[in-house]
């Protein structure tokens, strides 16, 4: 069977107002790049005659300008999920123009089999190869494909020739069977392969086939600098000291790292300490600094679902990708996200935070309680069932003027029963076996930036009595002194006694 090539705007007719659209990718890697464009302008077209025109856009995790970005700015977009990390869609959900659901991301694909989000009338799926008969192998993006190519009743193809050479090899297309036949997920390694090398998509559901030659547009991280240098520092002195103790094996544990310059800096700092051996990884994402571990030797092998590498990584990528083939491995984000498999594997994770309270809890998406940032992500998953989990974050933003570290955080991701370590450039608070009276004073006397310690001091003091004491007038007056001044350090807990 053919399919015929057809136009970015032709594509984008078959899409209706009020359809379900999943894409494929995770992060901006794998996405769409040409009918998401276009689709922005036809509900430009539908608006300026005054007619009603939106999806509902379901993606694999954040995507890109083509996407989210084009698409908000055409406010084509009714409802989001599971993530995303565009300024202007940031906006739009903050504003109440976009609604905005945000899962776990290793639930998302299994909600859409058990029908939770409805029927799923459209997938645009980016492939760098296929045959006629409908088998394709994907991008540097796995991300949800293997679901919603199973679910939708029409699939859109972007043909993509950017990448110079074959991705063949490197994706593990597997989809678990539904209760009450579920098995188990047998990954017992992070090299494992369960599934299949290429993705089959039903013929008959191939509207047509959009070339495309466009990069995923990802832009390189900011250097380290002190703060981020001493984060990664002082989370691999941690790890260190672990093992040699003997609670982390002296072949060390898989890692798990999020996205984000101080994910990265956390891995420069292993790859930088020689008491860590060579170690694997099992993430839902690898970025630059990966590739550096592999070449470096530090890292030998990463399962991931998606290589979230700048434009100027990936090239380098594609020129060496022979050197990577037996050491990367992308699954689908049911998978590499799974709680089943991240507690089997016994993982070291370490995810980024916004803020964090004296008492472990930790906000991962909103600041002051009520502006979400982009999104839980895949931090739940692997927070709370990983052998060791670690949230790391600056002391203070804002040259001063915020604490990362507070009484009480405005909105919780992650429970103080999940949180094990808190990391800052500070210290290391190891949280593990304490009551949450001496959580706060550890956290308070290893994490938090001298300008505060004596203001969380303070705090302490006027909370009170009770297993976990708190001032309920009082839990938020740095956030309130910091929206009445600009700075949280004009705290005055005087008001509150």
């Amino acid at each position: 069977m053919s399919f015929p090539f057809i136009s970015a705007e032709e594509a984008a007719s078959y899409i209706k107002n009020g359809d379900n659209v999943g894409t494929s990718g995770f992060t901006a890697s794998g996405t769409p790049k040409l009918v998401t464009v276009a689709l922005a302008e036809k509900a430009r077209q539908h608006h300026e005659k005054g007619e009603p025109f939106k999806i509902n856009l379901y993606s694999g995790a954040s995507t890109n300008d083509y996407v989210d970005g084009a698409l908000t700015r055409a406010d084509a977009i009714n409802q989001r999920m599971p993530y995303q990390g565009t300024p202007c869609t940031r906006e739009a959900v903050n504003e109440g123009r976009m609604n905005y659901y945000d899962p776990h991301l290793s639930h998302v694909c299994q909600d859409m089999r058990y029908g939770f989000l409805g029927d799923l009338d459209v997938a645009i799926v980016e492939v760098t190869e296929m045959n006629p008969s409908g088998d394709v192998i994907l991008g540097a993006g796995l991300g949800q494909s293997p679901t919603i190519v199973q679910m939708a009743k029409k699939v859109i193809i972007e043909y993509s020739s950017y990448y110079r050479t074959s991705f063949r090899g490197f994706h593990d297309n597997y989809v678990p069977l539904d209760p009450p036949h579920r098995r188990e997920i047998p990954i017992y390694r992070p090299q494992d392969r369960i599934g299949d090398t290429v993705l089959h998509i039903d013929p008959k559901k191939i509207i047509g086939v959009v070339p495309s030659n466009e990069s995923e547009s990802i832009r390189s991280f900011t250097q380290l600098n002190d703060t981020t240098r001493a984060i990664g520092h002082n989370v691999a002195s941690f790890l260190a000291a672990e093992m040699k103790a003997g609670r982390i094996p002296p072949e060390f544990l898989p890692i798990q790292s999020g996205v984000g310059n101080v994910a990265n800096a956390a891995l420069h700092g292993l790859a930088d300490n020689p008491d860590i051996p060579q170690f694997e990884m099992f993430t839902e994402v690898v970025q630059d600094g990966v590739m550096e571990l592999m070449e470096k030797g530090k890292c030998s092998f990463a399962s991931t679902c998606a290589l979230a590498f700048s434009d100027d990584a990936m090239l380098r990528f594609m020129d060496d990708i022979d050197f990577y083939r037996d050491k990367l491995l992308m699954r689908p984000s049911e998978i590499s996200n799974h709680p089943e498999v991240v507690r089997r594997l016994g993982l070291i994770a370490m995810n980024t935070a916004l803020e964090c309270d004296i008492y472990g809890f930790v906000n991962s998406t909103h600041v002051n309680g009520s502006q979400m940032m982009n999104g839980l992500g895949g931090s739940g998953d692997f927070c709370r069932n990983a052998y060791l989990s670690i949230f790391l974050c600056p002391s203070i933003q804002k040259g001063g003027a915020l604490s990362a570290i507070v009484p009480m955080v405005t909105h919780v991701d992650h429970s103080d029963h999940s949180v094990r370590v808190i990391v800052t450039e500070q210290g290391v608070a190891d949280l593990r076996g304490l009551s949450p009276t001496q959580r706060a004073q550890r956290i308070i006397e290893n994490c938090v930036h001298p300008d505060y310690k004596e203001i969380m001091w303070d705090y302490l003091k006027i909370a009170g009595k009770g297993h976990m004491p708190h001032n309920l007038q009082a839990a938020f007056a740095l956030h309130q002194a910091f929206k009445e001044t600009g700075d949280m350090r004009n705290v005055d807990f005087s008001r509150y006694v």
